[in-house]
C-alpha cells in the first residue's frame, strides 16, 4: 500500500474539480510523497509536503500514547454501550449522558444504533490531553501555521463498530467548521493497526486548493456526492497505532466501512492560529444554511495555547 498511486486533475481556476480529470493538468501522486518517520523527520519538508498535498503521515509520531488511550477508549465504549438506553435523539442521531454520539447501525446489525463519536476528551481522558502538548507534533504544527498555536476543539475519536462500522463519506471538515483564516490542522491517529479492511482514511491531496466545495446530507452526516466525488478518487493511508495523519481543513477525507471483526478507533487533535476562529457551522445542509446567514464576525471563543503567546 505504500506505493499506493492516485491520478486527478484540476481546472485552471482551481475552483471545479474535473470529471474528465485525464484531460486536465494530469498529476500522479503516491503515497510516499506524503510519507515520513518520525525518527528522523525533515520539519520543514514535512511543512512543505503538507502545504503542497494538504495531508502527510508520520509514522509512529504518538506511539508512545496509544496503549494508554486504548484502555480509556475501550473504557468509554462499555460505558457508552451500558447508558445507550438513556440516550436522546438529536439532529445528527442519538448521544448519552456520556456525550457519546450513535448514529443508525446497517441493516442486519446486532442492535439499532451503533458508536459513531466516542465520548472520550481531554476532559475524561488524561493521557487524550497530554497527547496533545507533544512536543514533536508541535514542532511540525508550528512549522505549518507559526509561533502561535491553540487547541481546536475538546479532543474526538472517531469509533467504527465491527462486522459493518459506520462508513464517512469523503468530505471536508470545514463544511461542519469554517474559518476565518487557515482553519485547524487535523491530526488523526491510529489507536489500531488500520487497513482497507477496517477502515483506513482515504485523503485527496491537493484537494485543499479547491475552496469550499457543496456538501450533502449523507448517512454519516455532510458529505460529497458519491457522483462527483467517488473512493477511487482518494488515496487510501494504511497504518499502525501511533501513525499520525496530518490533513488541512478543506482536505477531503473520509473511511470506509469496519469489516473486521475488532473496533476501529482514531483520535483526532485539531490545532489553529490563536487568531483564527470559526465562521460557519454545521452538521446538515439546513443548520449550516442557517449559520451562512449569520457568519460569526469575531473570535469569541479561546483554546488552551500550545505554542507561543496569545496577545491582548
Amino acid at each position: 500500500m505504500r506505493d499506493s498511486l492516485i491520478r486527478f486533475v484540476y481546472h485552471e481556476d482551481q475552483s471545479v474539480f474535473s470529471n474528465n480529470f485525464e484531460k486536465i493538468m494530469p498529476q500522479t501522486i503516491s503515497l510516499s510523497d506524503l510519507d515520513f518517520q518520525s525518527e528522523d523527520i525533515d520539519i520543514q519538508r514535512a511543512a512543505e509536503a503538507f502545504k503542497t498535498h494538504g495531508a502527510i503521515v508520520v509514522r509512529g509520531l504518538l506511539r508512545e500514547y496509544i496503549a494508554a488511550l486504548h484502555r480509556d477508549i475501550k473504557a468509554t465504549a462499555r460505558q457508552s454501550l451500558a447508558l445507550l438506553e438513556q440516550a436522546t435523539a438529536i439532529p445528527e442521531g442519538w448521544r448519552t449522558p456520556n456525550n457519546t454520539l450513535f448514529i443508525p447501525a446497517p441493516a442486519n446489525y446486532e442492535r439499532d444504533r451503533q458508536i459513531m463519536v466516542l465520548g472520550i476528551n481531554y476532559n475524561t481522558s488524561a493521557t487524550f490531553f497530554r497527547s496533545a502538548f507533544h512536543a514533536p507534533t508541535l514542532d511540525i504544527v508550528e512549522a505549518i501555521l507559526g509561533p502561535n498555536i491553540e487547541l481546536y476543539g475538546n479532543g474526538q475519536c472517531l469509533y467504527k463498530e465491527p462486522v459493518g462500522g459506520h462508513p464517512k463519506h469523503l468530505h471536508q471538515d470545514s463544511a461542519y467548521f469554517e474559518h476565518r483564516y487557515e482553519g485547524p490542522v487535523g491530526i488523526l491517529t491510529y489507536v489500531v493497526p488500520t487497513d482497507l479492511k477496517n477502515g483506513a482514511l482515504h485523503v485527496v491531496p491537493g484537494s485543499h486548493k479547491l475552496g469550499q466545495l457543496d456538501h450533502i446530507d449523507t448517512f454519516s452526516h455532510l458529505g460529497l456526492s458519491d457522483h462527483e466525488w467517488p473512493w477511487k478518487r482518494a488515496l487510501p493511508i494504511p497504518g499502525q497505532p501511533g501513525d499520525a495523519i496530518f490533513f488541512h481543513v478543506k482536505t477531503v477525507h473520509g473511511s470506509k466501512q469496519n469489516h473486521s471483526d475488532k473496533s476501529r478507533p482514531v483520535v483526532i487533535h485539531r490545532y489553529r492560529r490563536a487568531d483564527d476562529y470559526v465562521v460557519i457551522r454545521g452538521t446538515t445542509t439546513k443548520n449550516r444554511a442557517e449559520s451562512s446567514k449569520r457568519p460569526i464576525e469575531e473570535k469569541k471563543e479561546n483554546g488552551f495555547m500550545v505554542r507561543g503567546f496569545r496577545p491582548y
